[in-house]
């Protein structure tokens, strides 16, 4: 499983950007993009009261960049030739459409750069809430251990390992039981708590993407003209309904059913082989998960190291990978690709060993 922060760093960079960051709902018409050393901008002019003007400037990123292509319908290849060679038609591009078509979005902002460009009907659930929720439940269940945790531009991770509840897949290969928690503030990606499997031999962690819960960012729409937007009494209580709900479901998440019905799939796996040439297997394996030519040749390595020419040795091996590739997030994707991998069916996998046998 990939290292990231610490669980008191985390904790101290959430509590910074709790108390930095700003949310708007504005008209487009009241957002534009300005050219500031020689970069797109997004200005956001605010009346305050009706008796002051305010204009607010903001650098943006990469999610902020996407989510403004996507919401005027710019493809999204042209959006990013603009942006790198001609930023001047970009802008010219971006505020002739705001005006044409005009519309409410919520702008999220943190540490000076818009992160975020949303429909107003954004349901604002963020990652200090989530934390301040279940950090005390993860406390309250014995010997349960934080194994991983990050913040990235997109998401919160919280990867928790629960040793009491542990078995073998085979003899000597121990796994044990944990759940993922997981948010994004920015439009990425739902509130989640998912199980996971913890495989001690490698410290390989197994993402079960189908037998979680999840909350989705959809709320009623925020009313008002142009403003900073705060929590109101109602989404406060409304707020304090869900994080109960949230940790009533991490309470429950650690569930010996679902970690035996994993443990089940593999042991199945252990007994189903790879009869094909490793390296195309791995290659048409590679075209069927979307894995770049880096991340197939790390499963190729780690498959071949482990000895185990097996369907449960290449979801190892992908979960292994997982730890060499860069982003944390594409870490976290991995994770999920080897319980993907597990749940191929038996034709998907004798086609795989067969283009192995074949090429």
């Amino acid at each position: 499983m990939k290292t990231g922060k610490t669980l008191q760093e985390l904790a101290i960079e959430l509590d910074r950007q709790n108390n930095v960051k700003r949310d708007f709902i504005l008209d487009t018409r009241k957002i534009s993009m300005a050219m500031d050393s020689g970069k797109p901008n997004l200005d956001i002019v605010q009346s305050i009261k009706g008796e002051h003007v305010n204009i607010d400037r903001f650098s943006m990123n990469d999610i902020a960049h996407r989510q403004v292509g996507t919401h005027l319908s710019i493809p999204a290849k042209y959006y990013d030739r603009m942006l790198k060679e001609y930023p001047d038609l970009l802008t010219t591009n971006v505020n002739a459409w705001f005006h044409k078509q005009p519309a409410r979005r919520m702008v999220r902002t943190l540490d000076g750069n818009a992160r975020a460009f949303l429909s107003d009907r954004y349901r604002r659930i963020d990652n200090f809430e989530i934390a301040s929720a279940v950090l005390p439940v993860i406390g309250e269940m014995r010997d349960a251990r934080v194994e991983s945790s990050e913040l990235t531009d997109s998401r919160m991770y919280l990867k928790i390992v629960n040793p009491r509840l542990e078995t073998e897949v085979r003899k000597g290969d121990i796994v044990q039981a944990g759940i993922l928690i997981s948010n994004s503030e920015v439009g990425h990606g739902a509130v989640s708590v998912q199980p996971l499997v913890f495989r001690l031999v490698c410290s390989n962690g197994m993402i079960v993407n189908d037998l979680g819960q999840r909350r989705y960012h959809v709320g009623r729409q925020n009313t008002g003209d142009e403003y900073e937007l705060f929590r109101d009494e109602t989404l406060q209580a409304d707020d304090k309904a869900f994080m109960m709900k949230i940790q009533d479901t991490v309470r429950a998440a650690v569930d010996e059913a679902k970690f035996h019905k994993v443990v089940d799939k593999m042991r199945e796996a252990t007994e189903a082989p790879i009869t094909g040439k490793i390296q195309d297997v791995v290659e048409l394996s590679a075209k069927k998960w979307n894995l770049n030519q880096g991340e197939s040749e790390s499963v190729l390595q780690h498959l071949i190291k482990g000895s185990d020419l097996s369907l449960f040795g290449l979801s190892n091996a992908m979960t292994r990978a997982a730890q060499d590739v860069e982003s944390y997030d594409r870490s976290t994707e991995m994770e999920s690709l080897g319980w993907d991998v597990l749940n191929v069916t038996s034709n998907e996998w004798n086609d795989l060993n067969k283009g192995g046998q074949s090429q």
